[in-house]
């Protein structure tokens, strides 16, 4: 039987106000991204993830970024690399204190991209997860797109485990579409489940310009704070469950 994991990012709140609706979004996918501090959520926000996912069967993973709640974590910096690691361990630290049984590591946003090109942001976040690794006792995998991340990972003996967007347009070299540019955006939930479909099933997605690439997942992702996610969402499940493919996290 083909699997895949279906991740989202939740437990985005700003100033106490949620950006997706998380409890319709964790009926459906198998492993959530969840907000810890750096761009959106906090102590009431990271427990109430932590319920849902207990309730759903669903994976936690934490979701750090950069400290920018004002932009939402989608500004890319160049903070100290010791201050980048001590930002991200403390954001890990707090999705466990909130009582996460944390199986994985995504960044966020601009850090998520920063990190592929990176390699002293990269070494930064993977010095974060190999202590709490060390703590918890298991090597905690880094969830991500293929880059210097998944080398500086793989070296220090954590596993890579590589995704797919489902939701945002992809460039010709394997990156996605940056935000605010012609084609950044996926919102039909036509389309986007049969990109899931097209990318379990083939191993590949079609690019901005509509050419076709290879792309090797293990885990597909929505973002839970676009308007029409949960129908995405849904659209997504409805279509894998009728074709066979077992929708489980691999952590």
């Amino acid at each position: 039987m083909m699997r895949v994991d279906l991740n989202a990012d939740l437990g985005e709140t700003v100033d106490g106000m949620p950006t997706a609706d998380d409890e319709a979004m964790f009926a459906v996918i198998s492993s959530a991204n969840v907000a810890c501090g750096g761009h959106a959520g906090d102590a009431a926000s990271m427990r109430e993830a932590v319920a849902r996912a207990a309730r759903f069967g669903v994976a936690v993973g934490a979701h750090p970024s950069y400290a920018d709640r004002e932009n939402f974590g989608r500004i890319r910096r160049q903070p100290a690399v010791a201050e980048l690691r001590t930002s991200v361990a403390a954001q890990l630290a707090a999705l466990v204190a909130a009582g996460a049984d944390l199986r994985y590591v995504k960044p966020h946003g601009a850090l998520y991209h920063a990190v592929r090109d990176d390699a002293e942001q990269a070494r930064a976040v993977v010095d974060a997860v190999v202590d709490l690794s060390s703590r918890l006792g298991r090597a905690l995998p880094v969830l991500g797109l293929p880059g210097v991340i998944a080398e500086v990972a793989a070296s220090a003996g954590l596993p890579f485990v590589h995704e797919a967007f489902l939701d945002r347009g992809y460039t010709a070299d394997g990156g996605l579409v940056p935000r605010g540019e012609p084609g950044d955006l996926i919102e039909d939930p036509a389309r986007v489940a049969a990109r899931a479909l097209r990318l379990v099933r083939e191993g590949e997605v079609e690019t901005v310009d509509g050419d076709r690439i290879a792309v090797a997942a293990a885990s597909l992702c929505l973002h839970g704070d676009t308007p029409s996610a949960v129908a995405m969402a849904r659209a997504v499940r409805a279509a894998l469950d009728a074709a066979g493919v077992e929708v489980r996290a691999p952590w």
